[in-house]
């Protein structure tokens, strides 16, 4: 199996099943075995190929008689693969992607199938220089095509942000995301790691957004080191990083995190209170408790307790005001994780992102009775969809005057508001703006 095939195989079973790329993608490499750079090879032509979903269809449909919609599902990947590799991969010369394309076409269809690739990329290849975005196109088509994102979510974007700010997060979607990891500072500082990482090779920097945080640029897959067996480091986006630092649990305190798995946030609040007190991380699923427990036991976490369970029934499960710090890491869109997750784009709705939004406030209202006179609730997302964020909060501070923006005492948000957006008395983090995940987060206080 070479890497194009295996692509191509993934992106067919992408569009026919509904099926996660990353999963899909995992299982094939497992079983397939490749070089490591055929490997890389394969990666890049399914998320690229994803990432750039419209655009290449856009252009293949100048080339292909009846539509690219018209074709077999696999041909139709195969076309998109190839376009991929010829508008967005420079070190691959064009004729070796149409003469492995063609040679794919051959073991997979007939002679006519092959003929027809070959004739469709070879046009593509004597008029490359055509391929370009019309000028005259409403700006929310431009930016559609020239950035790959449906057009409903460029207008909803340009209606929420201003034009130049939607393509910007459009512009950022496609961008690689970066390495990051997360200091366990129970065992080690983080100067003391980053030493330690660049006199070993890697190539690793201090975040600017987060304290605890390193960007590693270059060195290896960090889940395989010594550091990460060790508990020593996890991994983490930076955005998310800020969480726990803005739930600012301190050692002795009884929290609770209402949507935990896989555990990043509530490891790192374990490591914030120096492992002393108590943390209930809770999931709806049983698989991801297991996560959270491994997640806790490797970092020698031993206050983190599991329980699986509906978010919305903790108030019944629990005493009132019971807790000092409560964590509301809800369920969302994900819309600011579009960099990580190509497929996101694609499969969204504007419907999907109305449900979650009422979801999100039923949640809010019912743990915001957990939270004890002058404890602290922390409501985050990942995603950049105001009506999820600083919507959500609004409408649960208009029906609960017994709860209050807080001052973030450490100054972790004044810390980034720099770059990032003010909103609703939270902050609202875009993928352009530290290079890391979109997210939003606020913290509320309870008077009485």
């Amino acid at each position: 199996m070479t890497a194009r095939e295996l692509a191509m195989n993934v992106l067919t079973q992408v569009e026919q099943e509904g099926a996660y790329s990353n999963l899909l993608l995992n299982t094939a490499l497992q079983k397939a075995s490749l070089e490591k750079g055929d490997a890389g090879l394969a990666t890049e032509l399914v998320y690229g190929t994803i990432s750039r979903l419209n655009t290449l269809d856009y252009f293949l449909d100048r080339f292909v008689k009846k539509g690219t919609a018209k074709l077999q599902p696999w041909v139709r990947a195969l076309l998109r693969l190839s376009l991929y590799q010829i508008v967005y991969l420079d070190r691959i010369p064009d004729h070796a992607v149409v003469s492995e394309a063609v040679n794919l076409a051959k073991r997979r269809g007939h002679q006519g199938i092959s003929g027809m690739v070959n004739g469709v990329l070879r046009s593509i290849l004597r008029q490359k220089e055509e391929l370009v975005i019309p000028d005259n196109l409403s700006p929310a088509d431009q930016i559609s095509l020239r950035h790959s994102h449906p057009k409903w979510l460029v207008e909803r974007w340009i209606e929420q942000y201003g034009e130049d700010t939607a393509e910007a997060i459009c512009k950022a979607n496609n961008e690689p995301p970066a390495v990051s990891i997360r200091v366990n500072t129970t065992m080690i500082s983080r100067d003391a790691l980053l030493e330690e990482m660049n006199s070993r090779g890697f190539e690793a920097v201090s975040s600017e957004l987060s304290p605890y945080g390193i960007i590693v640029k270059s060195g290896g897959n960090m889940a395989h080191t010594e550091w990460y067996k060790d508990g020593m480091i996890s991994i983490q986006d930076e955005s998310s990083m800020l969480v726990a630092e803005v739930v600012d649990p301190e050692p002795g305190m009884r929290v609770l995190d209402c949507c935990a798995a896989p555990g990043g946030k509530t490891a790192h609040m374990g490591e914030l209170m120096k492992d002393d007190g108590l943390i209930i991380a809770n999931d709806l699923h049983a698989h991801k408790q297991k996560l959270i427990a491994e997640q806790a036991e490797r970092l020698g976490l031993d206050r983190i307790k599991t329980v699986t369970g509906n978010a919305l029934d903790l108030a019944q499960t629990y005493e009132p005001a019971s807790f000092d710090r409560v964590l509301l890491d809800a369920p969302c869109s994900g819309l600011g994780v579009i960099r990580r997750k190509p497929d996101l784009k694609w499969v969204k709705t504007p419907e999907d992102i109305g449900e979650i939004a009422s979801l999100q406030r039923e949640l809010l209202q019912s743990v915001s009775t957990l939270v004890r006179p002058g404890g602290v609730l922390v409501y985050s997302t990942c995603t950049i969809e105001p009506g999820e964020n600083e919507g959500a909060v609004a409408a649960f501070l208009a029906d609960n005057p017994n709860f209050e923006v807080a001052d973030n005492e450490n100054g972790s948000i004044s810390r980034i508001m720099k770059n990032a957006l003010p909103k609703g008395g939270g902050v609202q983090i875009l993928p352009q703006h530290f290079h890391s995940d979109g997210f939003y987060i606020i913290r509320l206080r309870r008077l009485s």
